[in-house]
């Protein structure tokens, strides 16, 4: 006669943790997913995620939320943004930043303040916008970046944002500082391109800073200093694991090597005169 089989009885799910809503601000180069990365290994939640990139170039505000607060991801990517930045007039790069080389030069010194606030109020409410093609879009399956690094081009179908103000607190001659707020979804990349395409001259973004999304606002947010201070301590007798060598990840879109060369240049530079942002080599 058989013996009667005993099932171990299931294990007691565990309780899903509270989670929270944290702030953080992005230093420049990093990745949103390194922020993550950071994030998780320091504070060890279960369960993690973001509710909106930055690209690697951009700083300022990246909400992270853990836990039961992962399902106010949707809701929070919904509310609209604001950015503060500078675009740089005379000059256009294929990716419209500094992630890629100047490919193009056209005079700007013909301009007057009020021609740019024209150009400001043109892109100023519901318009149209077409995604850069170095942008994280899909076209017919793939990452449009991964198209424009292989050289190839695609057509990005255009779709409508709100820019509810574009304000030019600052003109120092061909960089123009700027204050955006926008829906959900704008490409200030973009807003560059269209900016420079309007004054004729051509322009690209040499810098961005998310500052708000809805109510949260950049003040208040941690820095990665902040994250590794609030790491959790190692449970008692748990040996640190051995860092593993790892090879050099990739840049996800272009790559950084043009912005490093000017960053480089511009340390070079004796005191006083700006570098030229024309020429990579």
């Amino acid at each position: 006669m058989s013996q009667p089989q005993h099932r171990r009885p299931p294990r007691p799910e565990p309780e899903p943790e509270p989670g929270e809503v944290l702030l953080v601000d992005k230093p420049l180069r990093w990745t949103s997913f390194d922020v993550v990365k950071k994030v998780k290994y320091a504070l060890k939640p279960r369960k993690i995620g973001h509710a909106g990139t930055l690209d690697p170039l951009a700083t300022g505000l990246l909400i992270l939320c853990t836990g039961k607060k992962t399902k106010s991801i949707d809701q929070i990517q919904a509310q609209e943004k604001e950015y503060t930045g500078i675009f740089r007039l005379g000059q256009t790069t294929p990716s419209f930043d500094l992630e890629t080389a100047v490919d193009a030069e056209r005079p700007w010194q013909h301009l007057t303040p009020e021609d740019l606030q024209a150009a400001a109020a043109q892109l100023t409410g519901l318009i149209e916008q077409t995604p850069p093609l170095f942008s994280a879009v899909k076209v017919n399956g793939e990452r449009a970046y991964e198209v424009a690094r292989r050289g190839d081009t695609a057509e990005i179908k255009s779709k409508q944002v709100d820019i509810k103000a574009f304000e030019l607190p600052l003109i120092d001659g061909p960089d123009v500082h700027f204050r955006i707020v926008c829906s959900k979804g704008t490409y200030i990349r973009s807003l560059a391109r269209d900016f420079g395409e309007l004054l004729g001259c051509g322009a690209h973004l040499t810098q961005l800073v998310r500052t708000r999304i809805g109510e949260y606002r950049l003040e208040n947010a941690l820095t990665m200093a902040d994250i590794e201070a609030r790491r959790l301590p190692r449970p008692e007798g748990e040996a640190e694991r051995p860092r593993r060598e790892r090879p050099q990840r990739q840049e996800r879109r272009a790559g950084l090597e043009y912005f490093d060369a000017q960053q480089q240049a511009a340390t070079d530079a004796p005191s006083g005169e700006p570098a030229s942002s024309s020429d990579p080599e």
